[in-house]
């Protein structure tokens, strides 16, 4: 039996929608290239509007001492579109989440005047695999009950 340290699946609701699973380009490349799983139309930046989420149909599981980055393809800013965190960060108990499964969206701003057509298929970020490391003292006993900002802080 091979144990399973981290990777890729389909998450919940996409299994027959042609969900390609990420990979890397080149040999030496940090990053995994990930799809859109389907067609998303990107307004204009306006002040106080919401970032556009976009869906990966992935979810993504690590060792509980790693985390990954979703991060915006350098070709992104030349195209309009700007993450709306600069990064995301996505814990290993965000996988298979109550909530959502686990399913993890790259959000974007458009900063050209017009609309961007994200179309199915187009690659729209990258997934980068990471340890990370805690303090002498750390005591976190909280538990994730969902997606987005649900870890539970008692």
């Amino acid at each position: 039996m091979i144990k399973k340290e981290r990777g890729f699946e389909i998450a919940k609701g996409y299994e027959d929608k042609d969900i390609h699973l990420p990979i890397r380009k080149t040999k030496y490349a940090a990053g995994y290239d990930v799809e859109a799983a389907e067609d998303v139309v990107i307004p204009p930046f306006q002040f106080g509007g919401r970032p556009t989420l976009i869906p990966t149909g992935l979810k993504a599981y690590c060792k509980t001492d790693e985390f990954y980055m979703l991060v915006n393809r350098s070709s992104g800013p030349k195209k309009g579109l700007v993450m709306a965190n600069s990064i995301g960060i996505i814990d290993a108990d965000y996988y298979e989440n109550e909530t959502n499964d686990g399913h993890f969206y790259f959000q974007y701003y458009n900063f050209l005047d017009k609309e961007i057509i994200v179309k199915k298929k187009d690659v729209i970020g990258q997934v980068i695999f990471q340890k990370f490391l805690t303090v002498d003292d750390d005591h976190a006993e909280g538990i994730r009950k969902g997606g987005f900002g649900t870890t539970d802080q008692k």
